[in-house]
């Protein structure tokens, strides 16, 4: 196929994405017509971690900084949603963006403390930084202390009458969330703040040399990622309706199952997140009950994958003739 041909097909195989995109969406919202209630909850978790992989990987895929603790910022959306709910009396759709801005706000300290730090010691000093959250959110008796605390039963019913139509919109909150969150990406990555990005993934010193300050674009993904990232935790602890700082603030679950599934999607890509989501909830649904020998599996699975390729799935498939889905970069005018 010549470039000419391949220009004049482009057109119509962004609309082919587009339609098929159009039509995926409208079976997701239209999902409790159709699924089982155990099914809209394990698509809210999915929908959950596609949101949190997506922020880990703009974060670690575009600029490079390599983060193991955040699992503070989805603890602190957590516990500050339910104190704002609990304490404050706010409504819970009033108290979750409240707590993200209130995180946003917090990251700013503690990323600046973070980033006196460099290459894995950066990585360490965000796993130190959550586990002084985690701590100090320990030692207060009013959310709780060590043993955690519930969320009054009243705070959720507020969302909605009936329970079916509480589940409903819990599932259309996630679906919201991770719709929000490829969107919100694939923007980004489109507007001028895309191109700098996209220089210091491919090479900070040329980066700098351009005149793209780094440092500066960093700190503000850094920022923007917690902000968010505390929004998905946020809802998370209002699905369990319980939280504690050994849930809120476990680096298993809310930092290393997203590197997983950044890495072994494709980091540094829209899409990586997007394949490495569908394939960890495909091993733990099928793998979940072998207990040890699961985590065991999929660390297997993460070698295999790079050893592979490097780039993870996406990255193979592209190497393959894998048409782009989104294209990040805005074509150039004639």
């Amino acid at each position: 196929m010549t470039q000419a041909d391949f220009s004049e097909r482009m057109p119509v195989r962004a609309g082919a994405w587009i339609a098929v995109a159009v039509a995926g969406l409208g079976m997701l919202v239209a999902a409790p017509l159709w699924a089982w209630r155990a099914d809209l909850r394990l698509m809210m978790e999915v929908f959950s971690f596609l949101a949190l992989a997506q922020m880990w990987n703009l974060l670690a895929g575009y600029t490079g900084l390599i983060s193991v603790g955040q699992q503070a910022f989805v603890g602190l959306g957590g516990y500050l949603f339910f104190a704002l709910a609990m304490y404050l009396d706010l409504h819970p759709l009033v108290a979750m963006p409240l707590a993200a801005v209130t995180t946003l706000l917090i990251a700013v300290p503690t990323g600046w403390i973070a980033f006196r730090l460099q290459g894995a010691y950066f990585a360490i000093g965000t796993w130190v930084i959550a586990e002084v959250f985690r701590l100090g959110f320990a030692q207060i008796p009013a959310l709780g202390g060590g043993s955690g605390i519930s969320l009054p039963t009243a705070i959720a019913r507020s969302l909605a009458q009936g329970r079916m139509m509480r589940e409903y919109v819990m599932y259309w909150i996630a679906l919201g969330l991770a719709v929000t969150a490829v969107l919100g990406v694939w923007l980004l990555l489109r507007s001028q703040w895309g191109l700098a990005l996209t220089a210091i993934r491919d090479s900070t010193e040329a980066a700098e040399s351009l005149g793209v300050p780094t440092r500066r674009v960093r700190f503000l993904v850094y920022v923007g990622t917690a902000g968010f990232t505390a929004l998905v935790g946020a809802f998370i602890f209002l699905q369990k309706l319980r939280i504690s700082p050994e849930a809120a603030f476990s680096v298993n679950d809310w930092t290393a199952f997203v590197i997983f599934i950044v890495v072994i999607g494709g980091i540094g890509t829209l899409e990586g997140p997007i394949i490495g989501v569908i394939v960890f909830f495909a091993l733990r649904e099928t793998f979940a009950d072998l207990g040890t020998w699961y985590l065991i599996g999929l660390g297997l699975t993460a070698i295999g994958v790079m050893m592979v390729d490097r780039r993870g799935i996406w990255g193979a498939l592209r190497a393959r003739g894998m048409p782009q889905v989104f294209r990040t970069q805005r074509r150039c005018p004639d």
